[in-house]
C-alpha cells in the first residue's frame, strides 16, 4: 500500500544559526508560526557562544534548549570550530549535508551572507548554502551511509538591518497572530544574558513592527530566497508590500 505524501505545510524545516540565540531573533516568529500549523522544526546551533560578552556556555546552552521550547522545536548543536573562529571549510559543509540527510527537510533556513555582520553568521551561511548541494550529490565518500536529499528552498534570515540583503526583495511572513508574538518574545526573553548587552528583544520587535507596517498587518519578518520561487500558479500571489 502506498503511504499518503506530506501535506506541503507539514514537510520539516531545518534552521541554522551559528550562535545560540541567532534563530529566535533572527527569524523566531516565523519558526513558533510554522510549528503551531504542525510543520516540524529542528533546530541547528553551531557554537555555545563561549565568545560572547556577557554569559557562559553552559548558561547560554540551558536559555537555548528553554527557547527552543517556546518555538516548539528540537533542538541540537553541532561542533564545528567555535565562536567567533568560524571558517570556511569543506568539512563543515559535509558536516552541514549529513544534518540535511538525517533530518531531510523541505526548506531550510540560515542566516544571509552578507558580509557586514559578525562573520560566523555569513560564514555559516554559505557553508549552509554549500551544504544543500553536497547533500544531494550521491557519490560523496563521507556520506554514502546517508540517502541523498534534494531540499526544497533555502532561505536566509538577517539578524539586523546591515544584514539584510539590499538588491533582493524579502518574502515577509506574517507573524502577528498574537499566540505567535507570546511565544516568540518568550523565546528571545529566555536569553537572559543577552539582555545585559543590548535589548535584543525591543531591537527584533520594532523591526518586524517596521516590517509589518510596510506591508499592512501588525508585525511581519523576512526572509530571503536562495533561488526563484516556484508556484503553480498565480493563484497564492494576491498581495505584496505596498502601502506607501
Amino acid at each position: 500500500m502506498k503511504t499518503a505524501p506530506t501535506p506541503p505545510e507539514r514537510t520539516p524545516l531545518v534552521a541554522f544559526g551559528a550562535h545560540p540565540d541567532d534563530i529566535e531573533f533572527g527569524c523566531g516568529g516565523i519558526i513558533v508560526r510554522e510549528t503551531r500549523a504542525g510543520r516540524p522544526v529542528h533546530l541547528v546551533v553551531c557554537s555555545r557562544g563561549e565568545a560572547g560578552t556577557n554569559g557562559s556556555p553552559a548558561q547560554r546552552t540551558k536559555e537555548a534548549e528553554a527557547a527552543a521550547k517556546h518555538l516548539g522545536a528540537t533542538l541540537e548543536f553541532l561542533e564545528l570550530d567555535g565562536d567567533a573562529h568560524l571558517e570556511l571549510k569543506s568539512a563543515h559543509a559535509v558536516k552541514l549535508a549529513a544534518v540535511l540527510r538525517r533530518v531531510r527537510p523541505a526548506l531550510v533556513l540560515a542566516p544571509t551572507v552578507e558580509q557586514n555582520q559578525h562573520p560566523d553568521h555569513w560564514r555559516l551561511g554559505t557553508l549552509v548554502r554549500d551544504a544543500t548541494r553536497l547533500a544531494r550529490y550521491g557519490g560523496l565518500a563521507e556520506l554514502r551511509d546517508l540517502t541523498p536529499h534534494a531540499i526544497g528552498e533555502l532561505f536566509f534570515y538577517a539578524l539586523g538591518p546591515g544584514a539584510e540583503p539590499r538588491t533582493t526583495p524579502p518574502v515577509l511572513i506574517d507573524v502577528s497572530a498574537p499566540e505567535v508574538m507570546t511565544a516568540w518574545k518568550a523565546a528571545m526573553e529566555a536569553h537572559a544574558s543577552q539582555m545585559k548587552t543590548r535589548n535584543y528583544v525591543e531591537l527584533q520587535l520594532d523591526r518586524a513592527r517596521v516590517h509589518g507596517l510596510n506591508a499592512g498587518v501588525g508585525h511581519a519578518q523576512p526572509l530571503w530566497p536562495n533561488d526563484p520561487l516556484v508556484f503553480a500558479s498565480l493563484a497564492p500571489l494576491t498581495r505584496a508590500a505596498h502601502k506607501f
